[in-house]
């Protein structure tokens, strides 16, 4: 049987679209492999918020629109920054064998291979380091400007950046595949159309839509009937609760172990929680000069489920956590094909020493008891793996 190859593709499909199944029909086709795999967001994403419905509900909905194989993306990678995201989501990907990683862009033309040969030297010789301070946009621009001569603002192209330098890091790097995005841009809270007609709108709208209660205005949108959508649909500002409790009755130097609290951060948000109405209140008082809002957002969300240093740090040390949420027949096959060279070991239930604190998804059961409580929807031990026929 002649070895399947296999493209990955990194996600939150928050919540998925008709965007998100374009892109899967484009990576497959342009790609050529038999298998997708996608890497995917677990209950927390990127931005320092919950996924506006859970892991289970966006991984079916991946099966259901082209995706092969989803694996979810642990906490200790999804709400991380750009760069640590990037690393870690590769990691992910290779080793479950991929060749290829498929990914959107609002500048597919683009030369990856060209900025990574010119960008990561400089990085070796550690005269570009991500200062978390700047924005992301800030930095890249200032060394494109300096070793290309162009300037980039985009998001999509923005992460595309760190996906290019991470791959550069395997040992066996995959064979970059950028896509061009169709509809409207990434954080566009609004609808529009592609050139063939085709309805398009941003996650950032659809989120929107579903936290006012209007499920209905999202069908045009999504490839499926939303009523398949089960609430509650969360949102950041319904942690706020949680946050100030956890901030009220704790002193500031009980939050120095908090991963990324440095600098005397742990005083600010102590001292601004005691004004602070809400969640969007809460880091406009908190927000300085020195301090990204993204940095601030995750932050905050480290606070709340008090994760710290010492726990990301042994997750992120451990083998790539190869979290199986979902295949199709095709998925299946390849994964049986694959498993003799896969080195991880795959994780397709929860047993009680998988879950366990020193377990490799210790810090996954527990960051997940929060949108369990907030939901009321099982996340890990009652959930069985998703076999789409």
């Amino acid at each position: 049987m002649a070895v399947q190859q296999a493209c990955g593709i990194i996600a939150e499909y928050n919540p998925f679209h008709r965007g998100h199944a374009y892109q899967l029909q484009q990576a497959r086709q342009k790609s050529g492999a038999a298998c997708l795999i996608v890497a995917m967001s677990g209950n927390y994403v990127q931005r320092g918020e919950p996924a506006i419905i859970d892991k289970w509900q966006r991984a079916r909905l991946a099966l259901a629109h082209g995706a092969d194989i989803v694996v979810e993306l642990p906490f200790a990678v999804s709400c991380q920054p750009a760069d640590r995201f990037a690393t870690g989501a590769l990691a992910i990907l290779a080793a479950l064998g991929c060749d290829t990683l498929a990914f959107g862009t609002e500048t597919p033309t683009f030369d990856y291979q060209d900025f990574v040969q010119r960008v990561w030297p400089q990085s070796q010789q550690q005269r570009f380091a991500v200062d978390y301070t700047k924005t992301y946009a800030t930095q890249w621009n200032e060394l494109l400007q300096q070793e290309m001569g162009s300037m980039v603002a985009a998001p999509n192209q923005l992460l595309a950046l760190s996906y290019a330098i991470a791959n550069a890091q395997l040992a066996q790097p995959l064979t970059l595949l950028p896509l061009a995005r169709v509809g409207v841009d990434h954080d566009q809270d609004s609808s529009g159309h592609d050139q063939h007609g085709q309805a398009f709108a941003s996650a950032s709208y659809l989120r929107r839509q579903l936290l006012q209660g209007q499920t209905a205005a999202i069908s045009p949108f999504v490839p499926y009937g939303p009523q398949v959508l089960q609430g509650p649909f969360l949102a950041a500002d319904q942690l706020w609760p949680w946050l100030h409790y956890r901030l009220t009755t704790t002193w500031p130097q009980a939050l120095a172990p908090i991963y990324q609290m440095s600098e005397g951060l742990e005083y600010r948000f102590w001292e601004q929680n005691l004004q602070s109405q809400n969640w969007s209140d809460f880091l406009r008082r908190v927000k300085s000069k020195r301090y990204t809002y993204a940095r601030l957002r995750r932050l905050a969300l480290y606070t709340l489920l008090n994760v710290t240093a010492a726990e990301i740090q042994q997750a992120l040390t451990q083998q790539p956590q190869l979290r199986l949420l979902g295949f199709t027949a095709a998925g299946q096959q390849y994964l049986h094909q694959q498993r003799s060279k896969i080195a991880a070991p795959l994780i397709t239930r929860v047993t009680a020493a998988a879950g366990a604190p020193q377990g490799p998804l210790g810090l996954q059961i527990r960051v997940d008891r929060l949108y369990e409580q907030l939901t009321g929807r099982e996340q890990n031990f009652k959930q069985q793996i998703i076999i789409k026929k």
